[in-house]
């Protein structure tokens, strides 16, 4: 059904300027800053399963312990703190780790955004929507599968800050490996600001790295650098911080870690799990490793700065048993997922997990199921930062431009499935039921032409005509319209405003950076 006004009942297309006016207002008005839920989260686990794995989690870092490697600061930290340092292992009292994260971390915060309408609020009811991150490949219908560039890496910024059903510019969406290791965070940093004004994620391959990453948040901020409802500095970055399972911090990753949660920074503490390699084959046991292993590395930020936003994470995925490799959208996976996010709710802090992640190289039909095996779990599960929700193929070593697209279509319908049922007294249409009565139809009725606009989800890629239109459009499948669609997309991109003063600090900063050091490929 066209909308009055529109090209289709005008007779013509609008194009150029006033088509991309048109998309703006389209997209600003169909655009969320993040979901809130309406619907329960589902749970797998009744009280006293959770309680039998926290009780397991503790016996983990009270017997076990955990390995904090090549950092003095930590283990000394701990020591202070009552916990039992030999070497690099820290073995915790029971409820130790526990108590200090309970203490202080917040239940949720707020996420700045350089554009206030962009602000996400993680935590609570609230579900936030970011690219994949960390592939060195992309891959599209054009060129098949190749190491990225930076390029590639503005594409993907562009077109998730385009994106309504995303709510997140994401961290490192693709690696650009056009440009040195040791100097890519700055491109990519820069990226993210002057192509989006979402929120955005740094670098945490190196504590410089991350120090570098907080100062071009400054910049981008100006001086309003304060956060007005704490008093505290601006979180105006999220940060990934993975435990290197099993039960192991490295200092790369300690370093980040430390950088951030003293700026007051997030970080999503993320055990990187592959259950039967690095972690047991069970749900149980792998939920109980993941938990000790967050709660090890949570404490840890709560020591250096009481109060610094932190995200319990869970990335957990099975392996082949007949050649270990990863596999994605199984059961196994979504359980310890709607595990760790009720482990999450009742420690009392915001839950990273799922995506659309999935094993096949292609956007196939292997892709949609995996996809969807883990984004409605996801969904359901009460998530509050999704992680790869657009773009994973390969079990993350690629970046799909068409599968970009594709889970961002999804995302968008899980606005809807998580807005619940509205029983308002138009979400009820008693008026409707009652004008068209036995044996007509609603089309036409008052009710029905007041709400066509907005009454069901619109996919822009699937394809619902007849299969005579369809044949009549080229007999495209999803990947064909797909490919279309992005292309359009990066056509129809305008950055969004930045000032010129903002802009010249940043690139005064990175040409200082980048010319204090030689390239490196580490």
């Amino acid at each position: 059904m066209d909308e009055p006004g529109t090209a289709a009942t005008r007779g013509r297309r609008p194009s150029g300027r006033d088509a991309k006016r048109a998309a703006r207002t389209a997209r600003a008005h169909n655009f969320v800053p993040y979901i809130t839920r309406k619907i329960p989260c589902y749970e797998v686990l009744g009280s006293e399963g959770l309680e039998l794995l926290e009780h397991n989690a503790d016996t983990i870092l009270q017997e076990i312990g955990i390995d904090f490697r090549d950092d003095p600061e930590a283990l000394e930290l701990f020591r202070q703190a009552g916990a039992d340092v030999q070497g690099e292992r820290v073995r915790f009292p029971r409820g130790m780790c526990r108590k200090l994260v309970q203490a202080t971390a917040p239940r949720e915060f707020t996420q700045y955004a350089r554009n206030p309408a962009h602000n996400v609020v993680i935590g609570g009811a609230n579900t936030v929507f970011a690219p994949a991150y960390g592939s060195p490949f992309i891959r599209n219908l054009d060129e098949g599968r190749r190491y990225a560039r930076i390029e590639d890496f503005r594409n993907f910024v562009k077109l998730a800050y385009m994106a309504t059903g995303l709510h997140h510019s994401g961290g490192t969406i693709c690696e650009p490996v056009d440009l040195p290791v040791n100097k890519r965070h700055f491109d990519m940093v820069y990226s993210h600001i002057k192509y989006s004004d979402k929120a955005f994620m740094g670098s945490v391959t190196h504590p410089e790295r991350a120090e570098d990453s907080v100062e071009m948040a400054k910049i981008a901020f100006g001086s309003d650098l304060t956060d007005p409802e704490t008093g505290r500095p601006k979180t105006m970055l999220i940060n990934l911080i993975n435990a290197n399972s099993p039960m192991t911090f490295d200092a790369t990753m300690l370093g980040a870690l430390k950088v951030y949660a003293r700026a007051n920074q997030a970080t999503i503490v993320t055990p990187f799990i592959l259950a039967g390699a690095m972690s047991p084959v069970t749900v149980a046991g792998t939920a109980a490793q993941t938990l000790a292993e967050a709660l090890s590395g949570m404490a840890l930020t709560q020591l250096l700065n009481p109060g610094a936003p932190v995200v319990l994470g869970s990335f957990a995925s099975s392996i082949s048993m007949q050649s270990g490799a990863p596999t994605f959208g199984t059961p196994e996976p979504a359980l310890v997922l709607y595990t760790m996010a009720a482990l999450a709710r009742r420690l009392g802090v915001p839950f990273r997990s799922g995506g659309s992640l999935c094993a096949s190289k292609i956007p196939d039909a292997q892709a949609a199921f995996e996809s969807a095996q883990t984004l409605l779990p996801t969904s359901l599960a009460g998530v509050n930062f999704v992680l790869h929700t657009a773009g994973w193929l390969e079990g993350g070593l690629a970046m799909g431009y068409e599968k970009f697209v594709m889970d961002a279509d999804q995302a968008g319908m899980m606005h809807t499935l998580l807005a619940g049922v509205d029983l308002s007294e138009n979400g009820q249409a008693m008026d409707a039921i009652r004008e068209v009565g036995p044996g007509k139809h609603f089309l036409g009725c008052a009710h029905t032409q007041a709400n066509f606009e907005n009454a069901f989800y619109r996919s822009p890629l699937a394809d619902n005509n007849s299969v005579e239109q369809w044949e009549a459009d080229g007999a495209q499948d999803m990947g064909q319209r797909a490919n279309q669609y992005w292309k359009r997309q990066l056509a129809e991109y305008e950055a969004p405003p930045l000032d010129p003063a903002i802009d010249e600090a940043l690139n005064d900063y990175m040409n200082r950076r980048k010319s204090a050091f030689a390239d490196s490929n580490v």
